[in-house]
């Protein structure tokens, strides 16, 4: 895919990304988050307590995967260097921008009410490599 089609097909609909970090003794641990893109960063929330949370806050690789699970099938992998962000105002932002995609326009601004609080982080993941295939049983 040129780098206009992995921005389109990751940016498309509700298709949900998998990050996957490594834990402190090595094992990976892959879950799910709703994001956005903004120019060459992925943008998600977290909890802080979470392992994901904590596992960024000591090293801040991570890898995302975004795929079609349906015929002829097609991913992007992005990996990203993540930067936590603990500004309660641009944390509500982009909640809300993320909320719009996933949850719809009226449910917007709950989302980013819901997510931009003491207890949770916005990560600003930039980009630093991308693999995208389109068509792999093709």
């Amino acid at each position: 895919m040129t780098d206009l089609e992995w921005r389109a097909f990751v940016s498309a609909g509700t298709r949900t990304g998998k990050a996957a970090v490594t834990r402190k003794d090595g094992a990976p641990h892959v879950t799910p988050i709703w994001f956005v893109l903004d120019g060459d960063d992925v943008l998600f929330n977290t909890a802080r307590t979470s392992l994901k949370g904590r596992v960024l806050a000591r090293d801040p690789r991570i890898s995302i995967c975004v795929d079609d699970q349906t015929p002829p099938y097609s991913y992007v992998m992005l990996q990203a260097e993540a930067s936590l962000i603990e500004d309660l105002g641009e944390m509500r932002r982009w909640a809300t921008v993320i909320g719009a995609r996933y949850m719809g326009a009226d449910r917007a601004e709950e989302f980013g009410a819901r997510n931009a609080v003491p207890t949770e982080y916005l990560v600003r993941a930039r980009i630093t490599r991308v693999v995208a295939e389109r068509g792999i049983a093709d």
